[in-house]
């Protein structure tokens, strides 16, 4: 892998997002800056076909440069685009040989498959959007798609989520590249931290009240009312007017969980959502949601969405809480 960065290409293609394409270059293409001594990249935007680039938002790009400066660049940045399943074929060529060849290679978003037609996602681990981790791996079998993380490199393939997680994909390399100094010089200029807790998990909304059953359906919205109160299996059961063997196999056929799953899947996305807009506390949330105690509520919490609820609720939440 090449261990000093200095040429730096941009990829676009027809559909470009504008903010894929700032985020990257908000990062690697800021001139010099007299406050501080963070190296300066010679950047060059890129596409298959120079002249006009449609856009995806109402206004279209110019691009003066080719793929060829992907033959001189030490990284080589994918812009996520509207119709991302299908790309330019010069673009796959000039990528795949660029990861090849050892240059640092960079997608968020649904650039990674830009990336996975290239073949340089086969038999790494690598991210997406959440909305796309499914079909990403159904795309590209021979990946290992982790949907749950804002950013994965391996070797020398870098992938981030959606959106502001390019940012943060990008400080990433920035700190492996140049040490945490300068990463986290990058990131103060650009108001944001220089690493963000979590990962996606944190943004996949789960409603509470997602009742998906045959015959059990009046059961489980009945457990939504009741969420605050203790709900074992034999109790469940006699509400279903079943054996406690027979309810469990028939929950499984009907929902694909156990009822200890489910119950607590539900427990959980009520508090996200009480954490979002209550003032409760996170003790008073956990009584609420049927866990007891706070202590409960943070480990289901955490596992289910890979950070604390009172880092989720410095997020989303409202600003003035009970203490």
């Amino acid at each position: 892998m090449i261990k000093d960065v200095k040429n730096i290409a941009v990829v676009v293609q027809d559909g470009a997002e504008p903010f894929g394409l700032g985020a990257i270059c908000e990062v690697w293409a800021e001139p010099f800056h007299p406050e501080d001594e963070n190296p300066v990249f010679d950047v060059t935007v890129c596409t298959p076909e120079p002249g006009r680039v449609r856009g995806a938002s109402g206004f279209d790009l110019h691009v003066e440069h080719g793929l060829e400066a992907l033959e001189r660049a030490d990284l080589v940045c994918i812009a996520p685009k509207r119709e991302y399943r299908t790309h330019h074929p010069a673009a796959v060529e000039a990528v795949g040989a660029a990861g090849r060849r050892g240059a640092w290679v960079s997608a968020h978003c649904t650039g990674s498959w830009l990336l996975g037609e290239a073949g340089l996602l086969d038999g790494r681990r690598c991210t997406t959007h959440w909305r796309y981790g499914a079909e990403l791996q159904a795309a590209f079998p021979e990946a290992t798609v982790d949907a749950d993380v804002l950013y994965v490199l391996d070797q020398n393939i870098l992938t981030g989520a959606g959106s502001t997680a390019g940012l943060d994909a990008s400080l990433h390399l920035m700190r492996q590249l140049y040490g945490s100094k300068v990463a986290a010089t990058a990131a103060r200029r650009i108001v944001m931290p220089p690493h963000r807790d979590g990962g996606q998990a944190q943004y996949v909304r789960t409603p509470v009240g997602e009742v998906e059953a045959e015959t059990l359906a009046p059961l489980l919205e009945w457990v939504l009312v009741h969420l605050d109160e203790p709900m074992p299996v034999e109790r469940l059961a006699r509400e279903a007017h079943m054996s406690a063997r027979t309810f469990a196999r028939r929950f499984r056929d009907e929902t694909g969980t156990t009822p200890l799953q489910w119950v607590t899947g539900q427990r959980v996305a009520l508090a996200e959502e009480l954490l979002e807009t209550s003032t409760l506390s996170v003790e008073q949330i956990a009584t609420r949601v049927g866990f007891g105690n706070a202590a409960t509520l943070r480990h289901h919490f955490g596992a289910a969405r890979g950070i604390t609820p009172q880092a989720y609720r410095k997020t989303f939440g409202l600003q003035e809480v009970v203490a």
